[in-house]
């Protein structure tokens, strides 16, 4: 074979060989850009994935709310529906008078949500810096006159809670029920001197069920809740005495990613449906 020959088969692989490698490298610029599409899309999914159905977040971890007494039927129930929803998440609640769980809140005690039965509440940690953004309205609810069943003193409206022998209870003025109770008492006139004054509705209303006073103003969805055992009076003036009903991640929320989420899924359609079926009014 002539030297020639040679040389030009050298030069022929050798061309050959660029080109492979040139196709290489435009083949692997391919797939790194089908690699990067794939990644983008993925995270899209996850961060889809992260919002959950319906746009609501997705949380994990210990959620502590602090929640007005009068939620507790149905946070309690919404809470389990949060957990079953965010796996690896876990919903801790402090039910209680509003007044004194916003004191609570102001004071440094360790919660990512507050949920409050009147603005003039939560105005008192929204004042102090305690809130993460404009608390939300997401229901109200009005007072009714809870009686023992049969209403055995005939109860029928605000002044017969004056009646001689009638001894009834009432919330304190400090927290929202006995704040509403006493607009709806100024509204029809009716000057009354309760015998004891609880620190929240639930407290009130236990007064009934055991037999200690005749009657309490309380919340309607707190006597639906325990219909077995107390009858519900209805009256017009309630009707000037509606509370609304505030929500609010905390600023200093220990897990803010969870605060958010559950204020964002007690505004869903599902929960709506659970405190509408409890007998809470939209806001």
């Amino acid at each position: 074979m002539s030297t020639r020959t040679t040389t030009t088969r050298r030069l022929t692989v050798a061309v050959a060989a660029v080109l492979a490698l040139g196709l290489g490298v435009t083949a692997c610029g391919s797939d790194g850009g089908k690699s990067s599409g794939a990644t983008a899309s993925s995270d899209g999914s996850a961060a889809s994935s992260a919002a959950g159905s319906g746009g609501v977040p997705k949380a994990s971890g210990t959620v502590t709310v602090f929640a007005a007494a009068s939620l507790k039927e149905t946070f309690t129930d919404l809470g389990k529906k949060f957990e079953a929803a965010n796996p690896g998440s876990k919903v801790t609640f402090n039910f209680g008078g509003s007044s004194g769980l916003a004191t609570s809140i102001n004071s440094g005690a360790p919660a990512d949500v507050f949920a409050a039965a009147s603005p003039a509440t939560m105005k008192t940690v929204t004042d102090a810096g305690g809130a993460a953004g404009q608390p939300t309205t997401f229901v109200r609810n009005a007072l009714t006159i809870a009686v023992p069943k049969g209403n055995p003193k005939h109860i029928s409206g605000l002044k017969d809670l004056t009646a001689s022998g009638v001894k009834v209870a009432l919330c304190a003025k400090e927290v929202p029920c006995g704040a509403a109770a006493q607009t709806a008492l100024k509204a029809a006139g009716v000057d009354l001197t309760p015998v004891t004054l609880e620190q929240d509705v639930k407290g009130a209303l236990t007064k009934v069920e055991l037999g200690e006073v005749d009657a309490s103003l309380v919340y309607r969805t707190d006597v639906r809740a325990d219909a077995a055992k107390i009858d519900g009076v209805d009256f017009p003036e309630a009707d000037k005495a509606v509370n609304d009903y505030p929500i609010a991640a905390l600023a200093k929320a220990p897990n803010k990613d969870g605060a958010a989420a559950f204020v964002s899924y007690v505004q869903s359609p599902e929960a709506k449906q659970v405190l509408t079926a409890a007998g809470f009014q939209a806001p």
